[in-house]
C-alpha cells in the first residue's frame, strides 16, 4: 500500500513538472527569506 502511494506520487511529480517545480521553487525562496530575516533581526539585536 505505502509503495503504491509512493509510486502514485512519483507519477503525480513526472506528469506535472513545471507545477512541481514552481512549488518547490516557492518553497526554497519562502525557506531562504525566512532565514533571511532571522539573520538580519538577530544581528540587530546584537549590534
Amino acid at each position: 500500500m505505502i509503495f503504491q502511494s509512493i509510486k502514485m506520487a512519483g507519477n503525480s511529480i513526472a506528469s506535472n513538472k513545471m507545477c512541481s517545480f514552481l512549488t518547490m521553487l516557492g518553497i526554497i525562496i519562502g525557506v531562504a527569506s525566512l532565514i533571511v530575516l532571522v539573520s538580519i533581526a538577530d544581528g540587530a539585536i546584537r549590534k
